[in-house]
């Protein structure tokens, strides 16, 4: 026996598809149908039609989607899996050391089974919580998972909602916590079949990707519920530790209470009645620190937020690229705001919006931001997807990576970042022909307003795209990758090792540079970071009595005197030695 539900107020009829054989549905309040079937249970596959016509659709809140986002839905019973993580507590973010990874291409075979071969390396690395970019189900073989359409099924492809739960218990397994990121500013343009049930989109407001997702407008109590319970279903039925909101500055809502509020709301609800702590991380470009701050307080009470003017300040400086947005930054005073401030935008004028940007951070811990020197959408959403190791030196890059394991905010780390990988990560889609085709148009458009030439953009529709794309682990134990790998191992066994790097008041970071010379020095505790991106040696004083790490050609400390080469980093200690 099975009930069926689904929200269709625009439907006159809906019938279940079972096999070659339909059910008439029963109308029921709010808009919603329902059916008990006798000989349904686990394993049985359905579908909805609806106006008695037309094609069968998937569930909206499709478990199991074997057979792709145009095919029918699996009834999954969640109960079934058997987990061996009840007494697993996720650290606290405050602690967190990130790791950011794309299933489809973190190993050779792209599946959440090989994902699990390489938790050992990254508990040994050092990594407290893994971010999977989005799982939910997407059209096609392969792509970076914002194009979801099916968002409570986990995609086939990658192994299902079995092998994701054997994903997520062996991460507890390894002491790794497991953060998910979710969309829910848009669907994907194939496979989205919402509309068609209820309104779950508006056109009070446009997005890039269309329509927005109805949060305010007639029926959006419904639709709120629909994303609400999908983020605690992969709290609750997947034990994910936490979530990662996707570009909250596309949820259009003016309600008295936002839709940010709510999910946050409701998340600290179910931590009552599970007994575990959960996180929820926006991603957002609106430098609006109300994102994390306690509803008592006026804020919407999110745990934490992507910090990108810290990412914008640091790969300016590092790589000269002033392109897009990079315009607003390339200066020594940004990065040392950024580190002192977090938002270097905050309520001043920016040039690339040509308007007022951002609010002041005042009062919240450095811990509610995470920081970063690459991510999926910084490397990725370059014309040919090069890493910072591409555009920049070596040693440029290790620069970026000891700012990033040093400064007061939570760090966090894209796949292969640490041992400099070869593999670009491009962007990838496995559309329909004609989809595909207008996709790979506009990339190339895109791109051509940068000087790229449209040759030179590669084709997302491509497979050898995305096999480009694929990590090579094999790498790591050559120079230089293996020289950078032992960089981020010792620099994350430093700030494990010292707390001061975790301590997170903005008030205690001691920042001093030099625009002309272009070197920053900065004190966290009885840390000392010292960075020279100028063309001549620096020679400074310090009170540090032992050197701790240094990148770079040379660096010595003689008699309480630092000489550091060009292109080069030191972190030094003042007191007793760390290692």
């Amino acid at each position: 026996m099975h009930r069926f539900r689904v929200w269709a107020p625009k439907a006159s009829t809906v019938d279940l598809k079972i096999a070659d054989r339909l059910h008439s549905m029963q109308k029921s309040t709010g808009g919603w149908w329902e059916l008990e079937v006798s000989q349904a249970a686990a394993g049985t596959d359905y579908a909805f039609v609806l106006n008695g016509s037309g094609p069968a659709l998937p569930d909206p809140r499709s478990a199991w989607q074997p057979q792709g986002v145009h095919g029918p839905s699996r009834i999954l019973d969640h109960a079934a899996f058997h987990w061996t993580d009840g007494h697993w507590q996720s650290p606290p973010l405050s602690s967190a050391i990130v790791y950011e990874l794309h299933i489809g291409t973190f190993t050779p075979e792209g599946t959440f089974d090989a994902a699990r071969t390489k938790l050992s390396y990254l508990r040994e690395l050092g990594i407290t919580h893994v971010e999977l970019m989005p799982v939910a189900s997407f059209p096609g073989k392969r792509g970076w998972g914002y194009d979801g359409v099916d968002l409570f099924a986990p995609q086939q492809v990658y192994g299902g909602p079995e092998a994701l739960k054997r994903f997520v218990n062996a991460c507890h397994e390894h002491g790794l916590a497991v953060l998910l990121d979710v969309v829910y500013n848009h669907l994907g343009p194939s496979g989205n079949y919402l509309g068609l049930f209820g309104p779950y989109f508006t056109t009070l407001h446009h997005t890039p990707w269309g329509d927005a997702v109805n949060l305010e407008d007639a029926g959006s109590h419904e639709v709120r519920r629909f994303f609400c319970e999908n983020a605690l279903m992969w709290l609750r039925d997947y034990h994910f530790d936490g979530l990662r909101l996707d570009a909250v500055h596309a949820y259009m809502d003016r309600s008295a209470i936002h839709f940010m509020e709510q999910l946050a709301g409701e998340v600290r609800a179910l931590e009552a009645r599970t007994g575990k702590q959960y996180v929820v991380i926006a991603e957002s470009d609106l430098n609006d620190p109300r994102l994390v701050r306690a509803p008592e307080a006026g804020g919407y009470g999110l745990d934490a937020q992507w910090s990108d003017d810290f990412h914008h300040a640091i790969f300016a400086l590092l790589t000269g690229d002033r392109s897009g947005y990079y315009a607003d930054f390339g200066k020594m005073a940004d990065l040392a705001k950024s580190l002192k401030s977090v938002f270097v935008y905050d309520g001043i004028y920016s040039g690339f919006r040509d308007r007022t940007h951002g609010r002041p951070v005042e009062g919240l811990p450095a811990w509610r931001f995470l920081g970063y020197a690459q991510n999926h959408d910084q490397v990725g959403n370059r014309a040919q997807g090069d890493r910072l190791c591409h555009i920049a030196s070596m040693d440029r890059a290790k620069i970026a990576a000891a700012l990033v394991f040093t400064a007061p905010f939570v760090p966090m780390i894209f796949q292969g970042e640490e041992w400099a990988c070869s593999s670009p990560f491009q962007y990838f889609t496995d559309h329909e022909p004609e989809l595909g085709r207008l996709v790979s148009e506009g990339r190339r458009r895109e791109f051509a307003a940068f000087g790229w030439k449209p040759e030179d953009v590669p084709d997302p529709q491509d497979e050898q795209t995305f096999l480009r794309s694929k990590l090579c682990w094999e790498e790591q134990a050559n120079p230089p990758h293996s020289q950078m790998l032992d960089w981020y191992k010792n620099l994350v066994a430093i700030r494990k090792a010292h707390p001061d790097l975790t301590e997170g008041t903005l008030d205690h970071v001691k920042v001093e540079f030099s625009e002309e010379g272009k070197w920053l020095v900065m004190e966290r505790g009885s840390i000392e970071v010292v960075v020279n991106l100028g063309q001549r040696s620096l020679v400074r004083k310090t009170q540090a009595t032992q050197m701790l790490l240094s990148c770079g050609t040379t660096a010595k400390l003689d008699d309480g005197v630092l000489s550091l080469s060009p292109d080069a980093a030191a972190i030094l200690k003042r007191e007793q030695q760390i290692f």
